[in-house]
């Protein structure tokens, strides 16, 4: 059979040609004597049959055996004269049953209908998913790739990557952005620094892959800047430690002498040495040699010189006192002197920039401990009478030795008191101290005991006033 869809087929099988196909020849039947086809008498004009049909329909025109008249076929004869015509025969019989099935077959519009929908739905379908595909470039941290998606926006087609997102991390455009084809979309991860730039340590976070793009991102001026790695060291995910020390200026002023110099040193004693400074001994500076020095900062060298001074200090003795009954109130008896301590102290005496300083006590250490003083305090009660003197003048003597005044003390520092009494005839009548010190009523029953002793005798100017 051919693969031609515009073939059709006559009764005896065989392909016919291509284009409207006519009945076989078997179709009409030579009249007796000239070989042409017969007319239906009623035409004034030969009408042909009409032979256009359909590829598909011309396939279906042939008729199977089955539907050919079952009595044998006979050799054509000619009709007897004056017979009737006889009916069209086998060819007769096919047209019949082409007519037969065309009118059972349905409409051919009516049947490609479904088969044009599925085709245009078909269609459709194709051309969104087409529409729906987006060519997007993709960069993670500086590595591209172009691939296809159907992400909507940003955020998704990182998701359906996998690429997941920190706070630190930056994406552009932002998430959320919608997405169309050709778009670029690029990642680029934080890498976390510990930095320490001038002195001053703190953490912050760069999307740069190398320490250079770091301080350009940063803002760090690194221009004559010592860092602790090279420029050209990359930064891992897992970030890296930097040392960053900028250029700074520094005044010295040593010896008389002001340098100013630019340094990125790390302290000032570093700083010192780039100036060509030295420090000998005791020599120190205005800040501490180990602090870092700051930009416009001046520091001053401080040529010291010492020596050390022991000198021996008394210490103190403490004075312990204890009651006593046998001694009248007011009355104190040392019964034991103390005596000071001894203490070693070393100072040290400092010259600086020429100036001494005052001294710095370094040591101390106690050479002898003190010795406390004992001292026994009188409670009895002091008597006021004394017989053979009570009805004596005693004020008026008291106002002529003293103006009346206990505590006076006369010019030499000999003798005190109302009486003045020297301090060995004080204490030979019992007294304790200097007479100076104690309480009026006692300086006076004093007075009176002296009088029985020896009279007026120890007055000998104002002794006249006892009797009035």
């Amino acid at each position: 059979m051919s693969n031609s869809q515009y073939e059709t087929y006559g009764t005896t099988g065989t392909a016919g040609t291509t284009g409207a196909v006519g009945p076989s020849y078997e179709d009409y039947e030579p009249s007796a004597g000239h070989g042409y086809p017969d007319f239906p008498e009623s035409s004034d004009a030969p009408v042909y049959p009409d032979t256009y049909e359909p590829a598909y329909e011309a396939y279906e025109a042939y008729v199977p055996e089955s539907d050919l008249p079952t009595e044998p076929l006979l050799p054509r004869q000619a009709a007897p004269e004056g017979a009737a015509p006889r009916p069209g025969g086998r060819a007769e019989a096919r047209r019949a049953a082409r007519r037969r099935r065309t009118g059972e077959r349905p409409d051919p519009l009516r049947r490609l209908l479904p088969q044009a929908l599925v085709v245009a739905f078909l269609a459709g379908g194709t051309s969104a998913f087409v529409a729906n595909d987006k060519a997007i470039e993709l960069s993670v941290d500086g590595k591209p790739r172009t691939l296809h998606t159907f992400a909507d926006d940003v955020t998704e087609l990182l998701a359906d990557e996998g690429v997941d997102v920190g706070a630190h991390d930056v994406v552009a455009p932002a998430p959320g952005t919608a997405l169309a084809s050709g778009d670029e979309v690029a990642v680029h991860y934080g890498r976390p620094v510990s930095l320490t730039l001038d002195g001053q340590r703190r953490q912050v976070w760069t999307t740069a892959h190398t320490v250079d793009g770091a301080l350009r991102q940063i803002g760090v001026r690194a221009e004559g800047a010592y860092l602790s790695t090279s420029r050209s060291q990359r930064i891992g995910r897992a970030g890296l430690a930097l040392d960053v020390r900028t250029e700074r200026t520094v005044t010295i002023m040593a010896d008389g002498r002001a340098r100013t110099i630019r340094t990125n040193a790390a302290s000032v004693r570093e700083a010192l040495d780039e100036a060509g400074i030295t420090l000998h001994g005791q020599d120190t500076t205005s800040v501490a040699p180990g602090s870092f020095p700051r930009d416009g900062q001046t520091v001053t060298v401080m040529r010291v010189t010492g020596t050390k001074e022991v000198r021996e200090e008394p210490i103190p003795f403490a004075v312990e006192r204890s009651r006593d009954s046998s001694l009248f109130r007011g009355t104190e008896v040392v019964e034991r002197a103390g005596q000071p301590g001894v203490r070693r102290v070393t100072y040290l005496l400092r010259t600086v920039n020429g100036v001494k300083q005052k001294p710095r006590r370094v040591k101390s250490e106690v050479v002898r401990e003190p010795r406390a003083q004992v001292v026994k305090v009188g409670t009895k009660p002091l008597p006021t009478s004394v017989g053979g003197a009570d009805h004596l003048d005693w004020s008026g003597l008291a106002a002529c030795e003293s103006g009346g005044r206990p505590g006076a003390v006369d010019p030499s520092g000999t003798y005190g008191g109302l009486y003045q009494f020297d301090t060995r005839t004080w204490q030979g009548l019992g007294g304790a101290g200097r007479p100076q010190d104690a309480p009026a009523a006692e300086q006076t029953f004093r007075a009176k005991k002296l009088y029985v002793r020896r009279g007026a005798s120890p007055w000998p100017h104002c002794g006249a006033r006892l009797r009035g």
